[in-house]
Parts: structure tokens; C-alpha cells; sequence
């Protein structure tokens, strides 16, 4: 498709979209909204009528469009999945790398336009005909970790209008314009479908969606049960309320009080057992990747000073990337570095480029190959 004035931009409604918006317009482009039904929070629907609002306002055509089915089998079951497996999920990533992008993208293309956008808070930039993602002008809103997983195809329609601003500046540049509802609202916080606690959401999830486990032919309700807190010996510390209601890391919300802080290691769904130790025994200096990407391998493959961070806003660690015979990334560390999680998603920088990035495997797999 040729590059036109068009852009398809999802708006939730909320703030970051919604000035996305009018910086899309003042900007010269003709602004289509769509509105994706993913999931209603207490089967609330107040973010489409603040969309339709807004885009009326701004008199711009708005769409809806419903994709709470595969919202519901891509990410929610996905999400339950990995729990009931020991293992910590990333739906946000997965949602943005696999769902809401690719999306966008589809959507656009059956409408004729070529740009495609959002309110995430990343830049864009070009190097030797190859796109990056890389850092937003607020360090403290960025969302680089959760869009390792695009490709070309997307990255070069991307338009990313809120990356060289801040919170503060897109609040006051609705609040100017006349947009005072918008420039308040306040911020999501967390999974969209759990936003405070995914215990409470897997419990109630579990208790309504009584599916045969996969493995071993029970349903959720019976395989989540009371079981064993023991040390790396395997010795007995106390009862837990069921493993999938852990994660590996874990210290606070154990429900057990010793006269030592422990973490947790390790999850064992087959016993129901949840392993606790010091921090230092969660130390590794190693891990591997499955379903990954590499936006560039000359620039990430080999070298010694490539960046990785394994959670959002958490510390940026050094390693070094390769490719093993198996087709996985092996990740070596500089630096020890603690709670590192199966399920969970590590992403690659250097030079502030987003390089790619991928899930991490749990180290029984690779012993079975």
C-alpha cells in the first residue's frame, strides 16, 4: 500500500489516545478512531461513549470494533494457562505484539489507509532503512518492554504521536484545548481484565470456568488446592493456598511469618509445592528464550554491551545474545540477576534501540531436548 494522509488510531478513551488524537490532526493527517471491545471491566462500557465523544468533537469517524472472543482465548485463557503451569505471564505483551497491533494493521489495510497509531509512549526512528522502537521522552511512562515482538510490516506504518511528550504535557495540552474531561482522567493501572490482583480474578476465573485440565484430566476447581510451602530441601515450612496463586520472586502476600525473608524459587504444579529460599538462591547468570524476536541481528547477536530487562520499570541488566542449536536465545548475564521467571518476557536494547525480545523457558525444557 502507498503511504497516504490517512491513519487508523485505536482510542480507549482515555487520555494518552485521546490527545494522540488532536496532535494526529493538528499535525496535517486525516484521523480514523476505532474502539476495540476487549474486555469490560464490570461489563463497563463508559470508555466507548468517551471515545464516540471525543471523536465527535473532534469531528473524526469512530469505529467500534468487538474482538472480545479472541481478546478471551488469545490473552485471558492464555493468562489462566500459564498459572495453572507455574508460570508468570505476559498478557500486556502479548496482547500488543500478537492482537492489538496486528489489528490495527488488518483493519487499516481493509480501509485503505497506511498509518497506523496509538497512544503508547515510544518513538520511532529510522536507521539504514531498518525501524526501531526506542525510548519515550518520559522516561517514567515509557512502553518500549511490550513491543519487542513487532515486525517491519508494522513498524514502518507506525505512528507514535504522544513518544516526545510527557504525562504532564499531554494533560495540560488537552486542558488548553478546551478537553478538560481528557486531561483528568486518570491513568490504567495493570492488566486491563485484572487491574488490581490477579489472584482475585484466576479465583473467581476458576470458579466459573471449570475446564478439564489439560494434563491431568481434572478440572481448574479441584487442581487448585491446598498444598506445601517447603525449602530446597524439601522440607515442610507451612500450607499455601493453591500454586498457581504464586510467582516466582514473590516475598510479600506469602501469608507465613518466619524470622527470615524468603522468596520464592520455584513452582512444582505436579505436587503442588512452592519452594521458598533466600534472595541470593534465586540468583541467575543464564536464561533462555522461545517465541522471540530480532528487529536487528547484526546489532544485537554476539555483543557484550546489549541491555536486557525482564520486567517493566525494573533495572537494566548486561548479557550478551546467541542463538543456540535448538533455536532458542541464550542470554549470558554480566551480573547475576534474581527472580527471573518462566513465562515471563525479556527485551534487548542498545544504543536506546529496541532490538527484540522474547519469553523465557523453563530450564526442564531444555533438559528434555
Amino acid at each position: 500500500m502507498e503511504e497516504n494522509k490517512r491513519v487508523l488510531l485505536g482510542m480507549s478513551g482515555g487520555t494518552d489516545s485521546s490527545v494522540a488524537a488532536m496532535r494526529l490532526l493538528e499535525a496535517g493527517y486525516e484521523v480514523i478512531g476505532v474502539t476495540f471491545r476487549f474486555y469490560e471491566l464490570n461489563g463497563s462500557t463508559e470508555y466507548l461513549e468517551d471515545a464516540r465523544h471525543l471523536a465527535e468533537r473532534l469531528g473524526i469517524r469512530h469505529i467500534t470494533y468487538d474482538a472480545r472472543e479472541i481478546f478471551r482465548k488469545q490473552i485471558i485463557e492464555y493468562f489462566v494457562r500459564e498459572y495453572m503451569v507455574g508460570h508468570t505471564p505476559v498478557p500486556c505483551t502479548l496482547c500488543n505484539n500478537y492482537l492489538k497491533w496486528p489489528l490495527l494493521s488488518k483493519i487499516a489495510d481493509e480501509m485503505g489507509i497506511f498509518y497506523i497509531a496509538t497512544g503508547h509512549y515510544v518513538r520511532k526512528v529510522k536507521v539504514d532503512d531498518t525501524c526501531y522502537i526506542t525510548y519515550a521522552a518520559d522516561s517514567d511512562k515509557d512502553q518500549t518492554f511490550f513491543l519487542w515482538g513487532l515486525k517491519q510490516d508494522i513498524l514502518r506504518r507506525m505512528m507514535l504521536p504522544m513518544g516526545d511528550i510527557t504525562k504532564v504535557e499531554a494533560r495540560a495540552f488537552a486542558a488548553e484545548r478546551g478537553f478538560q474531561k481528557v486531561a483528568v482522567k486518570r491513568d490504567s493501572l495493570g492488566v486491563c481484565f485484572c487491574p488490581m490482583d490477579y489472584r482475585s480474578f484466576l479465583k473467581k476465573w476458576l470458579v466459573s470456568n471449570c475446564q478439564p485440565q489439560v494434563s491431568a484430566g481434572q478440572t481448574w476447581s479441584t487442581e487448585v488446592r491446598r498444598g506445601r510451602f517447603v525449602d530446597e530441601k524439601g522440607d515442610f515450612i507451612a500450607w499455601h493456598e493453591g500454586y498457581p496463586f504464586y510467582t516466582v520472586g514473590q516475598r510479600r502476600g506469602l501469608g507465613i511469618h518466619l524470622n527470615r525473608a524468603v522468596f520464592v524459587k520455584e513452582i512444582r504444579p505436579e505436587k503442588n509445592e512452592v519452594v521458598l529460599a533466600s534472595l541470593q538462591a534465586l540468583e541467575k547468570t543464564e536464561m533462555f528464550l522461545k517465541d522471540w524476536n530480532i528487529v536487528n541481528r547484526e546489532r544485537l547477536l554476539g555483543h557484550a554491551d546489549i541491555i536486557v530487562k525482564i520486567r517493566y520499570r525494573k533495572q537494566e541488566n548486561h548479557c550478551t545474545v546467541t542463538v543456540t542449536t535448538d533455536n532458542f536465545l541464550h542470554v549470558q548475564l554480566h551480573e547475576p540477576l534474581t527472580a527471573i521467571a518462566s513465562g515471563q518476557a525479556a527485551a534487548f536494547y542498545k544504543d536506546g534501540l529496541l532490538l527484540g525480545g522474547g519469553i523465557i523457558v523453563e530450564e526442564s525444557l531444555l533438559q528434555s531436548l
